[in-house]
C-alpha cells in the first residue's frame, strides 16, 4: 500500500479558476465573507461556498464564525508561502484594459504577501537592510545583525517582542513579481505594521495591493532610502 502523500489532490484544490482568484485575495493575510469572495471571483455566493468547502477540508483556508457571519482566512504562513512560489513559475498575464493595467501596476509596486511587504516596494527595503548590513543573507533566510536590531529599534519595533513571536523570526520568501527575495517571517510582519501605523501604505479593499500615501513616500526614502517614484493615486 502506499502512504505518499497525494499531491494531485492539493493541486486539484487551486488549479480551477474561482479557487485560485479567491486564494489569490485571501494571500493579503485578511478574513473575507464567502460574498466578498464570490465577487472577486465573479461565481455566486452559493458556488463560492461549494469551492471554499472542498478547500477548508484540505486544510489551505479557514472558517470562523464572528456574529452572523462566517470569515475565510488562509490557512498559515506556510501555503501563502506555496502560493507565492507557484505564482514565480505563473507568466503574467496581459491586462485587457486601462484599469487592469492600473490595477497590475499597483500590484507589483506594493502590496501584501500574507503578513509581509512584496513587490518593488517589499524588495528594495529588503535591499537596503543588506546593503547596510543590517540583515545578513543566508541559504533559507535572513540573519538579523546587531547594527540592524539597532536601526529598527530606532524606528520603535521591538525586536525582543518580536522575537517571542510563535512563528519564524525572519525568513526568505521569493518574491514573484520581482523574481527577487524579499523578507518574510516576523520579522518582515514588523516591518509592514510598522508601515501601517505611521499611515506610510494603506490596505486597499479586495485587493493585496497597498496605497502608498504622501507622508509614506517621504518616509520610505528618509529611513530606507527608496528613491522610487511612487504614485500614490
Amino acid at each position: 500500500m502506499n502512504f505518499d502523500p497525494i499531491v494531485s489532490e492539493v493541486a486539484s484544490m487551486i488549479s480551477e479558476e474561482s479557487r485560485s482568484a479567491m486564494l489569490l485575495t485571501l494571500l493579503d493575510g485578511r478574513k473575507y465573507t464567502v460574498s466578498e469572495l464570490a465577487m472577486v471571483s465573479k461565481i455566486t455566493p452559493q458556488t463560492a461556498s461549494f469551492h471554499l468547502t472542498k478547500m477548508i477540508e484540505k486544510g489551505i483556508v479557514l472558517s470562523e464564525k464572528l456574529g452572523r457571519h462566517k470569515y475565510l482566512s488562509m490557512a498559515n504562513g506556510e501555503v501563502a508561502r506555496v502560493l507565492e512560489s507557484l505564482l514565480c513559475m505563473t507568466p503574467d498575464r496581459k491586462p485587457n484594459s486601462f484599469r487592469e493595467v492600473a490595477r497590475s501596476k499597483e500590484i507589483h509596486l506594493a502590496r501584501t504577501c500574507y503578513d509581509h511587504l512584496a513587490g518593488t516596494l517589499g524588495v528594495e527595503i529588503t535591499n537596503f537592510l543588506l546593503k547596510n548590513n543590517f540583515i545578513i543573507e543566508k541559504e533559507n533566510s535572513f540573519d538579523l545583525t546587531e547594527n540592524g536590531e539597532r536601526y529598527l529599534s530606532k524606528l520603535g519595533i521591538n525586536i525582543k517582542e518580536v522575537r517571542k513571536k510563535r512563528r519564524t523570526f525572519s525568513c526568505k520568501c521569493l518574491d514573484w513579481s520581482e523574481r527577487r527575495f524579499h523578507l518574510a517571517g516576523a520579522l518582515g510582519h514588523s516591518i509592514l505594521l510598522f508601515a501601517l501605523e505611521n499611515h506610510w501604505v494603506e490596505r486597499m479593499p479586495l485587493t493585496r495591493a497597498l496605497k502608498i500615501s504622501a507622508r509614506g513616500r517621504v518616509g520610505f526614502r528618509d529611513v530606507f532610502e527608496i528613491e522610487i517614484l511612487f504614485d500614490s493615486k
